[in-house]
């Protein structure tokens, strides 16, 4: 079983989490500079899965709080994690640090053609409401926009609070201290 912490993310972090964006976007990702500026962003709420054994950052996530919105900038996990309900988890904490900032809902932009990503949202209550053409600068790919429903409303929170549990009793991670 693999052990984890979740946790906020450090400056310290940045160099690990490079390794993870480099292989996750290709030539283009994130610079180390916009990372230390994002967690230095008052609007920004930014978290770090830690794998407890080799106390590496195997996965990230974030979001901008505007108002009320959580708009989720960025989420990954390394390629040797994968598969691990790691990008579940992620969501999962952003969702809980949007309801601890008051936000009312969260979108987001995804690949078209990422299918398992997707299907993550979706599952947490995601629908797609527009299109942005030609988002993606390395193929010119377009992006799906995802938004939440009001995350307060009582069907969001039950359905959220289901998964929450699911993802809880699954056997292939521990979250803890």
């Amino acid at each position: 079983m693999l052990e984890v912490l979740v946790r906020k993310m450090l400056p310290r972090d940045v160099n690990q989490i490079m390794e993870i964006e480099c292989v996750s976007f290709g030539q283009y990702h994130w610079s180390s500079q916009a990372f230390v500026s994002e967690i230095n962003n008052k609007l920004g709420n930014y978290i770090t899965i830690i794998d407890k054994k080799t106390q590496k950052v195997i996965g990230y996530g974030g979001f901008w709080l505007i108002f009320d919105e959580a708009h989720i900038t960025t989420i990954a996990v390394h390629p040797d994690y994968r598969k691990n309900s790691l990008g579940e988890l992620l969501l999962l904490n952003m969702i809980e640090l949007g309801y601890k900032n008051n936000a009312k809902w969260f979108t987001l932009e995804v690949r078209a053609s990422n299918i398992a990503a997707q299907n993550l949202y979706y599952k947490y209550g995601f629908k797609s409401l527009g299109l942005r053409k030609k988002y993606y600068q390395d193929n010119e790919e377009d992006a799906l926009i995802m938004w939440t429903e009001n995350i307060w409303d009582a069907k969001f929170k039950e359905i959220f609070q289901q998964l929450k549990d699911n993802l809880a009793n699954k056997q292939t991670i521990a979250v803890g201290n």
